[in-house]
């Protein structure tokens, strides 16, 4: 699950009068466009919810807009991640936490991967 650089995401470093902080949109491009470049299966329900799976199956994403239990525990987004040789952890994400910050959270899963 290794990463060209070219596929993640710059390091910008604005002025400080240039700095505005992140907040959802509420829509999952940054991470789709990511994840679609690395080559993971994505696949849309009807209901609107994406499962993204990493080309060797260790990593799950799932954006779960339309997800009742997701909603019941006020989360968007969930990371699983199946290690080979550890136990399966999960991280989750709210309704407002920015998509970029999603996509940056998976770069460092992608580039930090052994795999």
């Amino acid at each position: 699950m290794n990463a060209s650089a070219t596929l993640l995401p710059a390091v910008v470093r604005p002025a400080m009068e240039d700095r505005h902080w992140l907040s959802s949109d509420h829509c999952a491009a940054p991470v789709l466009d990511l994840l679609d470049g690395l080559g993971w299966t994505i696949a849309e329900t009807p209901e609107a919810n994406i499962h993204m799976t990493s080309p060797e199956g260790g990593v799950y994403v799932g954006w779960l807009p339309e997800d009742p239990s997701a909603w019941a525990r006020e989360i968007v987004w969930r990371v699983q991640v199946l290690p080979a040789d550890g136990e399966v952890w999960v991280q989750e994400f709210g309704v407002h936490t920015p998509s970029e910050a999603v996509a940056g959270f998976l770069a460092a899963l992608v580039t930090h991967s052994s795999r």
